[in-house]
């Protein structure tokens, strides 16, 4: 499993903003190059087929412009990962999650098998096709959607006739609101709305540990879930609905003796293996650690350590949450920790104890930041990151454009130092087996873009509001914006990986002092 999930409310956030977040990391071993690429209306197809479970599904007639980051690389499927339309609304999936036995086996995943022997034998089993999953999801809803509420509803239908083959968990997100979709089995879904003043936390794991059913089957306030649900759970024993379950109701805003039927989708649904307690909860934990700085997280009895099974999916932050924020918690590898793997302190037996955030098959990392002071034309920034968090830079870009940056978008199978993504690669590498001499590169690139990016992205917005543009009026604007974004991303890329290069080149085992002279 791969990818963390970071969620952060308007009142969370530095500038009231909502953000969603998420690196895409491939499987282990594996590293599948990803491209930004805009997606025209004329592009979308009218009917989607899936590669991986050959499950074919009519699209509607009238799909938005959208941006989105796919595989580079064909073979297995668009994979879309995330992105924003024209309507502003931002989508990012998927998040692969966990479940149990109980779950698996009432409501078995809907896999793809292929024929078995030929239509003339006897014992011929034809193909049977299998549900939706991440390759997806995407491409499925992100062009038809309004809200992060119609997100929810959009999805939980397909997967409601379709199926999945697969536990993932997935954000929408507006101006106003943010969404967290997790699946259920084949066909049954949960979503809750990211309370306002609170972040969320996801590793690989399900994460929602409270749910208002009343809600969700009523006035869907801050829940939604497929229709049978209740029915499903009672059928299948997976949980106390009698309220006899000890539940910590958090945020959620209900009166107990209205009678409210609120559980722990977490225990029902989920997992708690040994497993977790080295590849998801210490990742959880980490974010925590880092937002809420001054809470308890080292203590046994005081507050939750790495492996503990309750660590809570929403936390109010300690302070206002920054995009600058959200990028370092993407790319925590435990610093401050005995199990930093880059640590040069403590217990050597403890590093790389624990699956890191920043690891070396980050793929991708898009942070959707829809920012509801902005006019229409320039609400939404994508914070575009390839390759390890750790060694990387976020390039901001306007989602309101019909052009993709080359520099972006020219990923082949082919690694050359002139596509952003296999530069950051390179970086990563030669970085990461050379930590000590090179870090200090790595920071001051990550600063020295950063304060560039910002002071780009400010002007760009202060001449798009002097001028008053529309948002089809911008679009040009902005795709010259993301262009000198851009340029000046590859001019410090191509600097750094030259210092990386050298320091690294210094410290071959091969190396000898004495000159020829």
């Amino acid at each position: 499993m791969a990818c963390t999930t970071i969620l952060v409310g308007k009142k969370a956030s530095l500038d009231g903003s909502t953000i969603i977040a998420r690196n895409e990391d491939s499987g282990s071993t594996e590293f599948n190059p990803k491209k930004f690429k805009v997606v025209q209306p004329a592009d979308q197809p009218r009917t989607y087929t899936s590669v991986l479970s050959h499950v074919s599904i009519p699209l509607p007639k009238n799909p938005m412009r959208y941006t989105s980051v796919p595989e580079a690389v064909d073979g297995h499927g668009i994979w879309a990962a995330a992105g924003v339309n024209e309507k502003n609304i931002g989508m990012t999936a998927t998040e692969t999650i966990t479940s149990n036995e109980r779950v698996l086996g009432a409501d078995p995943l809907v896999e793809y098998r292929p024929a078995q022997g030929k239509p003339s034998d006897k014992d011929y089993q034809p193909e049977v096709v299998g549900g939706i999953g991440e390759e997806d999801m995407v491409t499925l809803v992100l062009p038809y959607i309004t809200s992060a509420r119609d997100g929810v509803k959009r999805l939980g239908a397909l997967l409601e006739q379709y199926g999945t083959y697969e536990m993932n968990g997935i954000a929408f997100s507006d101006t106003e609101e943010i969404w967290w979709l997790e699946t259920i089995g084949g066909h049954h879904w949960i979503a809750r709305r990211v309370p306002d003043e609170m972040y969320v936390t996801m590793p690989n794991q399900l994460g929602i540990d409270a749910f208002d059913l009343d809600d969700a089957e009523g006035e869907q306030r801050i829940c939604m879930a497929s229709a049978d649900l209740r029915e499903f759970i009672k059928k299948y024993r997976l949980d106390k609905l009698d309220g006899t379950n000890e539940l910590s109701l958090g945020w959620i805003d209900v009166d107990p003796e209205a009678g409210h039927t609120i559980f722990n989708p977490r225990l029902a649904f989920g997992s708690k293996s040994d497993a977790d307690h080295v590849y998801n909860t210490p990742r959880s934990w980490n974010m925590h650690r880092v937002l809420n700085p001054h809470m308890e997280w080292d203590q046994k009895g005081a507050g939750w350590l790495p492996e503990d099974d309750d660590i809570p999916w929403c936390l109010e932050p300690e302070n206002p949450i920054s995009i600058e924020d959200v990028k370092y918690v993407l790319s925590l590898h435990y610093q401050g920790t005995p199990y930093d793997p880059y640590g040069h302190y403590g217990d050597a037996s403890l590093r790389g104890k624990y699956r890191p955030i920043g690891i070396n098959r980050n793929g991708e990392l898009l942070v959707i930041q829809l920012r509801p002071y902005m006019p229409q034309a320039i609400q939404a920034v994508e914070w575009l990151a390839y390759g390890s968090n750790v060694f990387n830079v976020m390039v901001p870009l306007y989602a309101n454009t019909n052009e993709s940056p080359e520099y972006l978008s020219n990923t082949t199978a082919r690694v050359t130092s002139e596509s952003f993504y296999w530069a950051n690669r390179l970086i990563a590498a030669l970085a990461d087996a050379h930590y000590r001499e090179c870090s200090s590169h790595i920071e001051r690139y990550q600063e020295a873009f950063g304060a560039a990016a910002r002071a780009l992205l400010n002007r760009c917005d202060d001449a798009i509001i002097e001028k008053n543009l529309s948002y089809e009026e911008a679009a040009s604007e902005l795709a010259l914006a993301n262009q000198k974004l851009v340029d000046e991303l590859k001019v410090q890329t191509d600097d750094v990986l030259d210092k990386v290069l050298f320091d690294a080149s210094l410290g071959m085992h091969n190396g000898f002092s004495r000159s020829d002279a």
